[in-house]
């Protein structure tokens, strides 16, 4: 589906629900303040006849109905703490750049100053707003959270949060598989891997111990087994908290973990929209114009589809690249045994700290992105743009293609 933003402004949708006596909890209007009043935010600061003044932004009021208030009325000290942070690390900023002296004691703040406070205030409700989102969205147990101490950028707008597949139009993911083991306890002889031909994926403490290229077989929704089956472990979910947060070197957003990672252990699938190997090569040459790659070639046995979470995805859209990850690509089935379309997971190579970022290889893709030397075999309507590649390795390739 294909979603069209509201032209009116919030401020403008605040004060008709306000005319006509409407509570709209998406855009602040709620019982608690339709006709009272809450510190949403603070915008400037100044100083008269001895007494601090801050200029308050009601939640639910339009800016226009912002007032002045003494600080001694303000009973709002995380929003202080706020505004304060704000400001001084604006002034920071200025100090660093340009190498000058800024006084922290001033009678009214520079509009530069008030803009920048106004503009950082926005973007943390519109972050709190989307991480909401995000973990109304998510259906697995962890958290979501999200960070941005880098700049003003705010939510994507254009990305809508999916946990599973979503297929273009004469695109079918589910075969209607009607089968499963009929293990007691899993596995046994006739488990699901062993009907397929390989080895069960995981060990007792349910971690990976197969190589990188074979595939998973988990048990399915026909299967006898309970949840707690050794042999369930994609179809749960990313067990980790996870925070989505902003790189201080030209990345873009990133994803780190907010727990430690053991080696071997699943950590999420790569999502998005199901397209055709066509429809990808005409999307592959626009996303390369912009510098952006989220084109996933489902190549484990032909290369007749592929998954594109430029607009739709989960986590794994914000997972940055590297040429030394922490992360490794393995192909998953379990209601779907089509081998044109594995599930993907991401498992980890090694131990990872908390805190600690998480990559993975985009060139595992396969054909959308192409080596330098294979793209110099092609015409020139598919030769692709080059990406630099910002991962910082030791080992680092150069380029992301």
């Amino acid at each position: 589906a294909w979603y069209v933003p509201c032209l009116a402004s919030l401020e403008t949708l605040q004060e008709l629900c306000r005319k006509e006596n409407l509570r709209c909890k998406s855009i602040g209007i709620t019982n608690r303040n339709l006709k009272s009043y809450e510190v949403e935010y603070l915008c400037d600061y100044k100083v008269e006849e001895g007494k601090e003044y801050y200029l308050v932004k009601w939640k639910g009021w339009p800016e226009s109905s912002n007032t002045w208030e003494p600080q001694k009325h303000l009973n709002c000290p995380m929003l202080l703490q706020n505004f304060l942070s704000d400001k001084n690390e604006y002034l920071s900023r200025v100090r660093e750049s340009k190498g000058l002296k800024v006084r922290n004691h001033v009678k009214a703040l520079r509009p530069a100053i008030a803009d920048y406070v106004v503009k950082k205030a926005k973007q943390r409700i519109a972050l709190q707003r989307w991480k909401e989102e995000l973990n109304r969205k998510k259906n697995h147990k962890a958290m979501i959270l999200v960070e941005n101490t880098v700049d003003l950028e705010g939510p994507p707008l254009d990305f809508y949060y999916i946990n599973e597949y979503k297929p273009a139009p004469g695109i079918n993911v589910l075969t209607g598989i009607t089968t499963g083991c009929e293990c007691a306890d899993c596995p046994a002889e006739k488990c699901c891997p062993k009907e397929a031909g390989f080895i069960l994926a995981y060990n007792k403490r349910k971690k990976l111990k197969i190589q990188p290229g074979l595939p998973i077989y988990e048990c399915n929704s026909y299967c006898r087994c309970g949840p707690d089956c050794p042999n369930r472990i994609v179809q749960k979910g990313t067990p980790y908290s996870l925070c989505i947060f902003r790189t201080n070197n030209g990345r873009g957003w990133g994803v780190k973990t907010l727990q430690k990672i053991k080696t071997n252990s699943f950590v999420m699938e790569y999502v998005g929209e199901v397209i055709t190997s066509e429809e990808a090569e005409r999307r592959g040459q626009l996303y390369d114009n912009q510098g952006n790659t989220y084109l996933f070639d489902l190549d484990y046995d032909s290369d007749e589809f592929t998954v594109d979470a430029a607009r739709y995805g989960n986590v794994s859209h914000f997972v940055n690249h590297s040429c030394d990850p922490n992360l490794q690509v393995f192909n998953v089935f379990i209601d779907n045994l089509d081998l044109r379309l594995p599930r993907i997971a991401l498992f980890s190579t090694r131990t990872i700290k908390a805190g600690e970022e998480l990559t993975f290889d985009y060139q595992m893709k396969g054909s959308i992105d192409l080596t330098s030397d294979s793209a110099d075999g092609l015409s020139p309507s598919k030769k692709r743009i080059r990406t630099v590649c910002k991962c910082g390795a030791v080992c680092c390739r150069g380029y992301l293609n």
